[in-house]
């Protein structure tokens, strides 16, 4: 059965808001540390790439076409992971379970609904409650440290283009790594670097064990995700084994749930499906 109704704002909303509400951050310390590791890292590979594998390469095209692809793509995955971190997951208001909210839902005398007993809120179906953002989250699909923040109903398309874009990068990387090796190789390491042979193996070993261990991870994250759009049933419940008590979109529609209508905004970072815009808006639970 599906209500409507208005968000409600008050003095308990304003927990992990900033800036006027516009602006979602979680105060966890192990998550903003990671969320500055994932940014070195990053960097470090765009560091490496350009100044250590494109800048000295002696093939002008070779150089232009990789350098575009590579700064391209690592810009998409750090916007998206911007955007996955500070964009409100899809947080029920906190301490909404009053009589008058209960009214403006429509519930009748005696009827049940779930109000959960951690943030005082009524709970819609497929909500969860999260222990680090101390907030029920719509359609939650889990906690990642790696972006400070769950992956929900507001997000979750932001944090399959971080995977993505991440997973791109890291076999880009892998390539142009391993390519550099063999010029060096190939010119007896002379004028195939800005820096000393021992520093730029350093480098680029350092450079393809990060990618290596990024593009498994960031790999099985995405097919994780892509799974769970696929199927219309999130991590929580897919490892709960919950029992489908919601009507399950098509598996087109459950895409466009989640991207909006097929376009090039879909791997975009900057778009964003009407339904999931912030603010006072109606949603269907």
């Amino acid at each position: 059965m599906e209500y409507e109704y208005m968000l409600m704002r008050n003095e308990k909303e304003t927990q992990n808001r900033y800036c006027g509400g516009r602006v979602w951050c979680v105060k966890d310390i192990c998550g903003i540390i990671c969320a500055v590791l994932t940014w070195g890292l990053i960097f470090y590979a765009e560091f490496v790439v350009t100044m250590v594998i494109l800048v000295p390469n002696p093939y002008k095209a070779y150089r232009y076409i990789n350098f575009v692809i590579f700064n391209t793509a690592s810009f998409l995955a750090f916007a998206s992971h911007v955007r996955t971190m500070l964009s409100d997951p899809g947080a029920v208001p906190k301490g909404n379970a009053t009589k008058e909210m209960i009214q403006l839902l429509g519930y009748q005398e005696g009827q049940v609904f779930f109000k959960c007993p951690k943030c005082c809120s009524i709970k819609p179906e497929r909500a969860h409650h999260c222990s680090v953002c101390q907030r029920c989250i719509r359609k939650m699909d889990h906690h990642c440290p790696w972006i400070n923040n769950c992956v929900g109903e507001n997000n979750q398309k932001f944090f399959v283009l971080f995977t993505f874009y991440i997973a791109f990068i890291s076999i880009h990387a892998i390539f142009l790594a391993v390519n550099q090796f063999c010029l060096c190789i190939k010119s007896e390491w002379r004028e195939c670097s800005n820096y000393s042979p021992p520093a730029t193996v350093i480098l680029l070993l350092f450079l393809i064990l990060e990618a290596l261990l990024f593009a498994v991870f960031t790999m099985i994250m995405l097919g994780t995700q892509l799974n769970a759009i696929w199927t219309d049933e999130t991590g929580i419940e897919q490892l709960k084994k919950e029992e489908a008590r919601w009507v399950k979109k098509s598996r087109w529609k459950s895409f466009q749930a989640v991207f909006g209508n097929f376009s090039l905004s879909w791997f975009s970072p900057f778009t964003q499906p009407l339904r999931a815009k912030h603010g006072n808006y109606l949603y269907s639970v």
